[in-house]
């Protein structure tokens, strides 16, 4: 009786998700799948996410993003259009090579018919008014801002004014109908200096009639120009890598040849063509603000992506900033938590080359790193890496800005205790994020560059585990990142040392390296303390393994769960994401589960991991209501960005880079070789999307009303794919290519497995597919043409003032 009472329940839900798919279905009959392909017109859905400005973005808070990954520019409509540059190589202080301003174009920026448009896709700003029409991008191959202008009244004297401010100290010089500024220094005036030498350099000129260029004052550049008979004139701005040597004159003639026209449009087409689209409907239009939110992560992503370094540092959008040189964080450090989103978000975008600067800051200041180590770590061998780390891998952070002056020290023994001054996991987490390129991307040589930092980080930890009475190895004193200070055994340590050392011994095997580091890591691993437990309300107090049995118990911080709290950060569910050691198949699952459900802060800064980690627990519901919250908490732009310290004026990337590592969570997981399709949809949205996941593989989704309704992998290597079942209990039939040849039938189970050939697509079908073929409709979508809001936010401006965000 009890087995047939199973089947009739198996039955019985079989059957209601078959209604549930064919009520689906009969609403939105349609695939994007034709012809072996995933069909899916990229500008079409990029341009739902054009920024849409119905007034005059006259406040620096206002300006819009451009970039070409070197050199980084914000717009605005000040003083007719004024345009700040900025690079990720003027360290230590970030220091703008200038500002631009066009005090002409205040007869377009205040007419009354005045339109703007960022248009993601093709990479431009344009404005137009008045009868003028004004655009802007930056050259991809010079690093170079061209702004045309159309409509200008031929006759009328123009000018164009390059400038720094006090107490920048510039060189004012003028070649021909060339304005230039320049500005050397080194740095050598603060602990743990790099001595290297640094600089900016600007220069502006006119492509108009009766240009003159004469310096103003020993900051200020000023071009006078007419326009062309027809009323169009360009005004190009240059601002070249420079390090105070070489032929200042020279270096900025080559920055301003012109590349063939609508390059900087190709490179960003071509830019779009390899990311992975997410689109997303929902009837609030919370699904389509997220859409917008990680589109222009994206583009800020590959606008700002520095070279040498990352170009942002501590979540800002360093290389996209309107605030001249100021900084609220020490802008010569980078913070890693503060990195990682972006890193996995650009992974699961298929954008890995956007994480070449994040790699190469730890890799290249390996050795620097490992004598801060063993200079500040008592010794110890190995690579403590700083949490906060200076550009040349000292473990320092100076807050100049700050009054009085702060400094803290990271990876330190003797420190005070202070926010990072004993976090001992960002090593891991470095370590985990090349791993996992390496999954993602089949590079055995990247892995062989960058395994270093994987076994130096590995030596560090073993370095600093100590044997305890019971036989287990233990850490401390140590931090529970920021928010537990000099407790034993935080669980970011122990989540460090239970997810190295298992891929790092993988990795040494794999290039036949460190046998010996591989047989302490080995033994090791049997040794690594279990995550401690504890209440979830009340008193805190280590609970065992055990109690999970009870229901009643959470992951706590470290073994010291009653510690004092110094920051808002959830280090209980760490586990979860990063470290991706509780999946849906771990026994601690539900225990994880219970530890987000009494997380103690929630949505409370625009870092908020609480959307990502909610994804990997399958709660869809709370993917949606924590990235609403945490967007009306922090998203105070029309430019997407985040600027909860509005006191500095800085934009903050760091929230756009949750939303879109989140969707991407929601839609495709992959984080143990198996692929979950839709895990976490938010009620009420509709996905059509895709995500990268190992071996260079695409996973292409059509989610409607809660139902999968279709599922394309697009095999990138020869493998076996492992797929859990997107329609659990219904048998599933796998066709390959435009062939539709089968190559699985009646595939049934949880997990479904198949051959995969490199180059190849698969689609997957349910077999209890209701009706006729579905009728194709590629993803598509049509370009925005009004801002929009959320709650009381908002991407864009609205031509009504009163209705803009205060």
């Amino acid at each position: 009786m009890k087995n047939r009472a199973t089947v009739f329940v198996v039955f019985f839900f079989s059957l209601c998700g078959a209604v549930a798919y064919a009520q689906a279905a009969s609403a939105d009959a349609t695939t994007a799948w034709r012809d072996g392909q995933f069909h899916v017109n990229v500008e079409g859905v990029i341009s739902r996410s054009n920024i849409v400005l119905g007034r005059a973005n006259t406040q620096a808070k206002e300006a819009m993003p451009l970039g070409n990954g070197r050199l980084g520019v914000a717009v605005w409509s000040a003083d007719g259009m004024t345009a700040q540059l900025n690079r990720a190589d003027t360290l230590p202080d970030r220091l703008s090579p200038g500002q631009i301003t066009i005090p002409g174009l205040a007869a377009l920026t205040g007419a009354r018919d005045y339109s703007g448009l960022l248009d993601l896709y093709n990479g431009e700003f344009h404005e137009q008014g008045g009868g003028m029409t004004a655009e802007a991008y930056v050259e991809p191959n010079t690093d170079m801002l061209v702004i045309g202008v159309r409509g200008a009244k031929p006759d009328e004297m123009q000018t164009a004014v390059l400038k720094l401010w006090p107490p920048r100290e510039p060189k004012a010089a003028v070649d021909g109908e060339i304005g230039i500024l320049s500005e050397a220094w080194v740095d050598d005036q603060r602990p743990e200096s790099s001595g290297r030498p640094f600089g900016s350099l600007s220069a502006v000129t006119v492509e108009g009639r009766d240009v003159s260029v004469k310096t103003m004052d020993a900051r200020t550049i000023q071009v006078s120009f007419r326009p062309y008979q027809d009323g169009h004139f360009q005004v190009l701005v240059a601002a070249p890598h420079y390090d105070g040597s070489g032929d200042v004159a020279k270096m900025v003639r080559l920055a301003f040849v012109r590349s063939k026209p609508a390059v900087h449009r190709i490179w960003w087409n071509n830019f779009w063509s390899r990311a992975s689209t997410i689109k997303v409907d929902s009837a609030d239009g919370a699904g389509q603000y997220m859409e917008n939110l990680r589109n222009i992560y994206l583009f800020s992503a590959a606008a700002e992506r520095g070279e040498e370094y990352p170009g942002s540092q501590a979540g800002v959008a360093d290389m996209l900033s309107s605030a001249r040189d100021m900084h609220r964080w020490d802008s010569s450090a980078f913070w890693h938590w503060n990195l990682r989103m972006q890193v996995a978000a650009n992974m699961g975008a298929g954008l890995a080359e956007l994480n070449a600067p994040y790699f190469n800051l730890y890799r290249e200041n390996l050795a620097s790193i490992e004598s801060w180590t063993k200079q500040h770590m008592k010794g110890r061998e190995g690579a403590c890496v700083p949490e906060t780390m200076r550009f040349n891998g000292r473990g320092i952070e100076y807050e100049s800005s700050w009054k009085p002056i702060s400094i803290g020290y990271d990876c330190d023994a003797d420190f005070h205790p202070y926010f990072n001054a004993r976090t001992l996991s960002t090593g891991a987490e470095v370590s985990l994020w090349i791993w996992q390129h390496y999954l993602m991307t089949n590079d055995r040589d990247f892995l062989r560059a960058n395994y270093p930092v994987m076994a130096a980080s590995a030596r560090f930890l073993l370095a600093y585990q100590e044997a305890g009475k019971d036989g287990l190895l233990h850490m401390g004193p140590s931090n529970a990142h920021e928010t537990q200070w000099d407790v034993t055994d935080p669980t970011t340590d122990i989540a460090s040392a239970m997810a190295l050392f298992p891929v790092t011994i993988e990795a040494a095997k794999l290039l036949q390296e460190d046998a010996e580091l591989v047989g302490a890591m080995q033994s090791a691993v049997a040794k690594i303390p279990p995550l401690p437990r504890t209440q979830p309300t009340g008193v805190k107090t280590l609970l065992a393994p055990e109690d999970d049995a009870r229901g009643e118990d959470v992951i706590a911080e470290s073994y010291l769960p009653g510690a004092e709290n110094h920051n808002a950060e959830n280090i209980g569910l760490e586990p979860v994401w990063p470290y991706d050691l509780i999946g849906d198949e771990s026994p601690m699952f539900a225990l994880a589960k219970r530890t987000y459900e009494h997380r103690l802060f929630h949505s409370v800064a625009d870092w908020s991991f609480d959307p990502i980690q909610a994804a990997r627990l399958h709660l869809g519901s709370e993917v949606g209501s924590t990235l609403i919250n945490i967007t009306e908490h922090s998203q105070h732009t029309p430019n997407g960005f985040a600027n909860w310290d509005q006191g500095y004026g800085e934009f903050y990337v760091e929230e756009t880079g949750i939303v879109a590592d989140a969707l991407q969570e929601a839609l495709v997981q992959d984080y143990d070789g198996v692929i979950r399709v839709a895990p976490a949809i938010p009620p009420g949205w509709n996905f059509d999307g895709s995500v990268f996941v190992r071996g260079k593989t695409k996973v292409d989704v059509q989610v409607r009303d809660g139902v999968v309704d279709t599922v394309v992998i697009e095999a990138g290597s020869k493998t076996t794919i492992r797929v859990r079942n997107p329609w659990p209990g219904t048998a599933v039939d796998i066709f390959a290519g435009a062939s539709k040849k089968k190559v699985a039938s009646d595939a049934a189970g949880q997990e479904i497995r198949f051959q995969a050939v490199a180059g190849t697509n698969y689609l997957l079908r349910r077999q209890d597919t209701p009706g006729a073929e579905k009728s194709f409709a590629p993803v598509s979508g049509v370009a925005a043409h009004e801002a929009k809001k959320l709650g009381h936010v908002q991407i864009g401006l609205f031509h009504d003032t009163s209705d803009t965000e205060k």
